[in-house]
């Protein structure tokens, strides 16, 4: 990086605030390896939700009628659809917020607690949470994308009735491979999401933002790992032994 780049933060930003981000990058960087590709990601929730859903496949290669395999989709692609419109107006947000700086400052001001209120401060502050929004965007809208292919490979499925054990076993693979990417990239938007709450902490200061940040980290793995959704999704799935 810039030499000019890093005085030009180290005049803005104070140490601590330094830290913080350090720390929110650090903490998002290392939960999301941990929680796709850790030591324990296979007991998490996602990766039984994979497990189900080449269970939900291979039913359907008994089913002549799927209808209820195509709502599924249908489903899924439209509680996407309705994150990346969330995406989009979060971002417009921000915009509207960098455009009307010194109005939010004035608000700001008259508040009962203390909410660095510099403009260049503020500025960046609002870059970076209106980044977090336009990456939840690029995923949600790739996983949108890769629902609608899912859709096709699950029509190209073979019937029961016409059934050829080696094209059918492809073509579930090829199915169950999108539905998995189409998942992946949807829980990254939904991370980012649940991330950015915690960034919202720094307009309130580096320690609420350091704080919040770790509180979200502690939510994400409790849901992922130690949650009664957990428990559920594992429930029908034989033992692992792992």
């Amino acid at each position: 990086m810039d030499f000019h780049i890093l005085i030009s933060l180290a005049e803005i930003f104070s140490v601590l605030d330094l830290v913080a981000i350090s720390w929110f990058l650090g903490a998002s960087i290392v939960y999301s390896w941990y929680a796709e590709r850790g030591p324990n990601a296979h007991k998490s929730l996602s990766r039984h939700m994979d497990k189900q859903r080449e269970a939900w496949l291979r039913v359907l290669l008994t089913r002549e009628l799927r209808i209820i395999d195509t709502s599924i989709i249908t489903g899924l692609q439209n509680g996407t659809a309705f994150f990346a419109s969330a995406s989009l107006l979060a971002i417009g947000g921000c915009f509207a917020l960098l455009g009307s700086t010194e109005e939010v400052s004035r608000l700001l001001n008259d508040l009962p607690i203390a909410i660095a209120t510099q403009p260049a401060q503020w500025e960046l502050k609002v870059i970076g949470l209106l980044l977090i929004f336009a990456y939840a965007f690029f995923k949600f809208g790739w996983s949108f994308r890769l629902w609608s292919y899912a859709s096709i490979l699950l029509g190209a499925i073979p019937m029961p009735s016409e059934r050829d054990e080696a094209k059918s076993e492809r073509c579930l693979q090829a199915a169950l491979g999108m539905n998995r990417e189409a998942a992946s990239h949807f829980n990254r938007g939904l991370r980012a999401f649940f991330f950015s709450l915690g960034f919202i902490g720094w307009f309130i200061g580096p320690v609420v933002f350091m704080l919040a940040t770790t509180l979200i980290v502690f939510v994400l793995y409790r849901r992922q790992f130690h949650s009664g959704s957990v428990k559920a999704a594992r429930l029908s799935l034989p033992d692992d032994p792992r």
